[in-house]
């Protein structure tokens, strides 16, 4: 491609060639897979994260809390309120915010790039892709979930890995259908 070419580019062609291209050349189709799926979304977990605190912040500005006084999340099965965020300053409600948003971020970027990859690696094992490599990936998906939470027992693990394969199972064999 010539540098007269580069230049008069528009946007629209750089993002029709983004879209073709995907988001990171790391010389195979799996890995890039994995990056991409977890870059993708381990941002809407970020989104996801901030989007909810700052939920939280105007119900408890508006006087709107729950009938306990705590507004509580459920996270990995326990009721959470990141009660960092609530800090003795500004910048400690901040750092506290960073870090829930990293981990948020973090466990949804892991679950995406695991799925994406395990059902990419399986079609081309297999030769194949149905319901059962979405099912192993599901599984596998929900268990590695499962090790991010504090404290994971065996059932809590066996569990994730269960609804994992059901929902991941349930999608493949709908994706016809609607």
């Amino acid at each position: 491609m010539s540098s007269d070419n580069l230049e008069t580019r528009s946007l629209l062609d750089e993002l029709r060639d983004f879209e073709k291209g995907g988001l990171f050349d790391l010389g195979h189709p799996l890995l890039n897979r994995i990056a991409a799926s977890f870059v993708k979304a381990a941002g809407i977990g970020a989104i996801q994260a901030v989007s909810r605190e700052g939920y939280f912040t105007a119900i408890e500005g508006s006087g709107l809390e729950s009938p306990g006084g705590v507004t509580e999340v459920t996270i990995g099965g326990k009721r959470q309120r990141f009660p960092d965020l609530k800090g003795e300053s500004n910048r400690k409600s901040l750092e506290a915010l960073v870090k829930s948003t990293g981990k948020e971020s973090l466990q949804w970027g892991l679950a995406a790039g695991i799925y994406s990859g395990l059902t990419y690696g399986l079609k081309e094992a297999r030769g194949a892709h149905d319901w059962k490599n979405s099912a192993v990936a599901g599984a596998v998906t929900g268990m590695a979930m499962a090790l991010t939470s504090d404290d994971p027992s065996h059932e809590q693990i066996v569990q994730c890995a269960i609804t994992g394969a059901a929902i991941s199972t349930a999608a493949n064999l709908l994706t016809g259908i609607f």
